[in-house]
């Protein structure tokens, strides 16, 4: 199918591992441009040739305002903007939580996408295709024990997304959210593991209980993430707006 992508020019947030990666390698065979940032410096390093790169800490505002102006100007404007960047944050009871991780954990996953699109938006209000994915977690539909400050943050992003939509919906900028489930890599393995930790079971059983919420007992892969970013973003999608959608397994509660 063609996506009729080529020549785009994308914006994805930590895109240096894990889903954000998979994101820009999913644009770049579909024939985009891609800039991305991210606090990896060795991941940045090993992108594939023609990405334009930045280190950035998302939850520095200034800087990461300052990342989108410059790579909006290195792209020559900006289609889409993918929200990606975020933290695990803790995982602990809501009395045994300090103030300090619960904004970095909103900082990270909520405020910095209050930014980008602030910063983004009027570079997406001249393209002929514009769009932004934001991505969320089941967790923004489902909520998580153990784990408030991410599923509060996650929340927010889908009512960032559903209030966007809206909003820019007279410039015909389409917003959406993705909210992955159990995917596959080594944040949900520290995740489970933080779980199993807190609960005194074995990381087998914290990640049997996980699956039996699961329609489909199988990790999410991250490439599966970048396929439906990249046909949100897609002209395909042109009247698909304000949407939170599930890749998840059909998941029907995250313990």
């Amino acid at each position: 199918m063609d996506l009729f992508l080529e020549g785009s020019r994308v914006i994805v947030t930590a895109g240096a591992g894990g889903i954000g990666r998979a994101i820009v390698e999913a644009f770049l065979a579909a024939g985009a441009k891609v800039a991305t940032c991210d606090i990896d410096e060795a991941g940045l390093a090993s992108l594939p040739d023609g990405v334009w790169h930045r280190r950035v800490d998302v939850g520095k505002s200034a800087d990461l305002a300052q990342f989108i102006d410059a790579a909006a100007e290195a792209l020559g404007g900006v289609d889409c903007l993918v929200n990606n960047a975020g933290i695990a944050g803790p995982t602990a009871r809501i009395e045994d939580l300090d103030i300090a991780t619960i904004e970095q954990c909103i900082s990270l996953c909520l405020t910095s996408q209050f930014v980008t699109i602030g910063r983004a938006v009027s570079h997406l209000r001249q393209s002929k295709n514009p769009s932004i994915v934001n991505i969320s977690s089941l967790a923004g539909r489902l909520g998580f024990k153990l784990r408030s400050p991410y599923a509060a943050a996650k929340w927010g992003v889908v009512g960032l997304t559903k209030s966007m939509a809206i909003e820019l919906g007279p410039d015909k900028v389409r917003v959406n959210a993705i909210l992955p489930g159990i995917v596959a890599g080594e944040r949900q393995c520290k995740v489970l593991g933080a779980r199993a930790e807190a609960r005194g079971i074995s990381f087998e059983q914290a990640e049997a209980e996980a699956f039996s919420f699961t329609s489909i007992q199988d990790y999410v892969t991250p490439e599966q993430i970048a396929d439906q970013v990249v046909f949100l973003a897609s002209p395909r999608s042109k009247t698909v707006s304000g949407q939170a959608i599930s890749v998840c397994g059909d998941t029907g509660m995250l313990g």
